[in-house]
């Protein structure tokens, strides 16, 4: 039976700090790791620390264009440098104009883009990028840069894009709304087979069959059944193959 991984989730977030020891066990009951991906310092150090407590925790430290504003850039940087061996990947990393009320704001963030994106390079480490309303600023930056593998979280660009991002061959991960969402299935029907991850995203809240519950690492098989159909295939196929796809992201 293969291991699943759950490409992008929030696990040291405080929404899922009292239930930590149920989740461990509950990715070691349904076979799923996790890529967890930081935001800021706390959430980067709480990151390490889940890291420390479970194989399972893969820890992907970095800032999120919303925290940029944080002053936590060079401890963050020191942070990776110092622990560099027992991180996975640098992450929640990209652009976002959404978080920035002027271009000062938006020259920022890129500045801690091209710093995180720096230090993958030098430490030969994948990144996860969060690229909402700026793919095309992104895929204008990131040919700059070496870096051993690229995932595009959530991935919601136009079909052009999703083709210039399998030219690339960067990964692109879909989550729980693809169960909902027929633009996300169309785009996954469109996604070269070894180029897919998954992920929850956790804690966001989804609509529609979840109730706008916060997102779970057990909601990520209901992801593959979703992707095995889009995809005309069964659900151990694609098991194998997301758990090939990962090993690659992950240089393991």
């Amino acid at each position: 039976m293969s291991w699943l991984t759950d490409a992008h989730i929030h696990l040291s977030d405080d929404e899922f700090s009292n239930d930590l020891p149920f989740i461990i066990n509950c990715m070691n009951k349904l076979r799923i790791r996790a890529c967890c991906v930081s935001v800021d310092l706390q959430s980067s150090k709480r990151t390490l620390e889940l890291g420390k407590k479970s194989n399972l925790i893969l820890p992907f430290i970095g800032i999120h264009p919303e925290k940029v504003s944080s002053n936590d850039l060079e401890p963050v940087v020191n942070l990776i440098e110092e622990n560099s061996k027992y991180i996975s990947g640098i992450g929640e990393i990209g652009l976002d104009k959404t978080y920035v009320s002027d271009e000062i704001g938006f020259k920022n963030q890129e500045l801690v883009f091209h710093k995180m994106l720096s230090l993958a390079e030098k430490l030969k480490k994948p990144i996860s990028v969060h690229s909402r309303a700026t793919l095309e600023e992104i895929l204008s930056i990131l040919p700059s840069y070496s870096i051993s593998s690229i995932l595009l979280h959530w991935f919601a660009g136009s079909k052009k894009q999703l083709k210039t991002v399998m030219e690339r061959e960067y990964f692109v991960s879909y989550g729980p709304a693809m169960l909902y969402a027929k633009d996300k299935q169309v785009l996954l029907s469109e996604t070269s087979a070894e180029r897919i991850l998954v992920e929850t995203d956790g804690p966001v809240k989804f609509s529609r069959c979840f109730g706008y519950k916060v997102g779970q690492i057990a909601f990520l098989p209901s992801v593959v059944f979703c992707a095995a159909k889009v995809l005309h295939t069964t659900y151990d196929d694609i098991s194998n193959q997301l758990e090939q796809n990962c090993k690659h992201y992950l240089g393991v």
